[in-house]
């Protein structure tokens, strides 16, 4: 019997050595919120991981990733840093860093949301990552270009992918009908994803359209648009993390201004007498100036720069 139990305690600790010798790597060693941040700056760093989609830097990006993978409040990181996390949440945290990493996927589409300030998204590879200098603008409902939000009757938000301007115009404006038109009909299924999420269903108006398209008489107090406008040139220079968008939320001809040449060809049908449209060009308002040197565009001061909105009165158009 002795002999019996020794041979017993041999194998238990041969397979305890076993189980020993696997336990290593991040999923034994990486224990707390902390040694995950650590960890995932390191591999975004190391890899060259793009962050364009609405964070500054690789630490914005692994806090958002790591608190949106625990279903951690991503404004209140300081309590959790040295909180455990058990080893079955530890599996799908590597699983998203490592998806990061290795397949550049967005942050956004890992989690499946996204963030205007304090508005949520949900977003997937059906429409582009909401991002747009608008969300700032909105947040004082537009001024000084529309004095009375109140009054605002009707909004256009044209190319509106996955639906988070026409939204926030919907919050910015409370007494306007809002129209949100896109050439994607997979874009529309995630807009009503939010519209509905939003209880905006009454509200706003999903139009499957190209640019003014169905839109034939009618007219608004002010158009909104963040249309593609991504050069020919730029899109072959682009990270891998936007080869996961829809490239015709992104491309826009040779000089990126197919879709602008048209807003500012039909705005005008389109907008009431004293109505407004308002363009996202990026980047590109030299490009914009040099091919309309005769419309008085007013550029608009943002946080990520003062030349990437322009606005146009019906009168200039």
């Amino acid at each position: 019997m002795a002999n019996q139990q020794h041979a017993d305690d041999d194998n238990l600790a041969l397979e305890q050595h076993d189980d020993h010798e696997h336990e290593h790597g991040p999923l034994a060693e990486l224990v707390t919120v902390r040694d995950w941040l650590r960890y995932a700056v390191t591999r975004f760093n190391r890899a060259g991981v793009f962050c364009g989609h609405g964070v500054q830097d690789s630490f914005d990006e692994a806090v958002w990733l790591i608190l949106g993978s625990l279903a951690l409040p991503l404004d209140r990181l300081e309590p959790f840093m040295d909180a455990c996390i058990p080893s079955e949440e530890r599996i799908g945290l590597l699983e998203a860093i490592e998806q990061r990493v290795d397949e550049r996927v967005p942050t956004a589409y890992i989690l499946g949301e996204a963030w205007l300030g304090d508005f949520r998204f949900t977003v997937d590879p059906r429409v582009i990552v909401p991002r747009s200098f608008f969300a700032e603008l909105l947040e004082d409902g537009f001024a000084p270009w529309v004095e009375d939000p109140e009054a605002v009757g009707s909004v256009l938000d044209m190319c509106t992918g996955s639906g988070c301007l026409a939204i926030l115009m919907a919050h910015a404006f409370p007494n306007a009908h809002v129209s949100a038109v896109d050439l994607s009909e997979d874009a529309l299924d995630v807009a009503r994803i939010n519209v509905a999420d939003y209880g905006l269903e009454d509200r706003i108006e999903l139009v499957h359209g190209d640019v003014f398209e169905g839109l034939e008489g009618r007219r608004f107090d002010l158009i909104l648009s963040n249309p593609p406008y991504v050069t020919a040139e730029a899109m072959e220079a682009l990270p891998p993390e936007y080869l996961h968008e829809p490239q015709m939320a992104l491309a826009s001809g040779e000089d990126g201004l197919d879709v602008v040449r048209r807003l500012l060809a039909e705005a005008a049908e389109h907008l009431n007498p004293e109505g407004i449209l308002a363009v996202e060009v990026g980047h590109n308002r030299a490009i914009v100036e040099a091919a309309f040197p005769d419309l008085p565009f007013e550029w608009l001061p943002t946080r990520g720069g003062d030349d990437m909105v322009f606005v146009l009165r019906r009168k200039d158009l």
